[in-house]
């Protein structure tokens, strides 16, 4: 366990054992924060945000990032058909009931951006606020059928600089900006050591549930989710180069959202690394929620 966090594990209702990172003081005022993963993703990609929320000096704060079943180190499920979003979504709510959180931010990158809308059309009290880190209620096809190519399906490297390479080459026209700390980042959140050689940090079968879709026909849309948020201070991150979520969605979040925030991440594709001026974006949207919720206790007229 690291000294910055702790693991925390609860069982799913189906017996899986499902992991968690836990940052920061269990008690206080302060908003917890909950981070939701991508699809082939987990909790380290939160780390550096969960590292500054839950140690900042004038409010910190509980951090909660998840590992979905399949992913990081919670259990992989026998039946690949459970990857879906509301089985995930019941196994947040088991751990968020284990962790005793009622109400937090919600940061939500890709699959947990859509988790994150599931969640505020069906358990609206436990939101304060979300962030969606490049994703939206439409989703595009270019992205997932290039998600649908490489998931599951990625070489073994050697070493963990040979697996910063290999995913230099598959994505570098996504990420442009990106520096060799960047790709070494990436690389430790796709795989890990086991018995002496590199595996990957997920369920290879995820893949079969990319496969299953057909992508020659439209996605349906999630405006209606999508709505549901509409009660919520909502911050939404774009990467420039993203092929996921379009500037022309985004622009129509904006025209639909009465208060949300639109920021674009240059020389970033899908999706964007939740470091440096995105952990200042993502405490001001925090803090704009605070305020929120303070004003809306408060007597009328005071």
């Amino acid at each position: 366990m690291s000294s910055t966090y702790r693991d925390l594990s609860v069982t799913a209702a189906d017996g899986l054992r499902l992991h968690g990172r836990d940052y920061g003081p269990v008690e206080g005022t302060a908003l917890p924060v909950v981070c939701l993963p991508g699809l082939a993703r987990h909790s380290e990609d939160f780390h550096a945000l969960a590292e500054s929320l839950s140690t900042d000096e004038e409010r910190p704060r509980r951090v909660l990032a998840i590992d979905y079943r399949g992913r990081g180190r919670s259990d992989w499920d026998p039946d690949w058909s459970h990857y879906d979003i509301a089985t995930e979504m019941n196994d947040l709510l088991q751990v968020l009931t284990v962790a005793g959180i009622e109400k937090a931010v919600f940061v939500g990158t890709s699959r947990g951006g859509l988790i994150t809308m599931a969640l505020s059309a069906t358990r609206p009290s436990l939101l304060a606020g979300a962030v969606l880190n490049d994703v939206g209620p439409v989703v595009e096809t270019k992205g997932l059928m290039r998600i649908r190519g490489y998931v599951g399906k990625l070489p073994t490297p050697e070493t963990m600089q040979d697996g910063a390479a290999i995913l230099k080459q598959l994505s570098e026209t996504q990420f442009p900006a990106f520096g060799q700390a960047q790709w070494d980042s990436m690389a430790r959140g796709t795989w890990h050591e086991a018995n002496g050689r590199l595996v990957l940090s997920y369920d290879p079968n995820l893949m079969k549930l990319l496969e299953g879709l057909n992508l020659g026909s439209p996605i349906p849309d999630l405006w209606d989710l999508f709505g549901a948020l509409a009660p919520f201070p909502v911050l939404a991150l774009r990467g420039e180069n993203s092929d996921l979520l379009s500037v022309g969605t985004l622009e129509m979040m904006r025209e639909r959202h009465p208060s949300l925030m639109a920021v674009t991440v240059p020389g970033q594709g899908h999706a964007p690394l939740l470091e440096g001026p995105l952990i200042q974006s993502i405490k001001e949207l925090i803090g704009w929620t605070e305020a929120a919720r303070s004003l809306s206790r408060s007597p009328a007229g005071l």
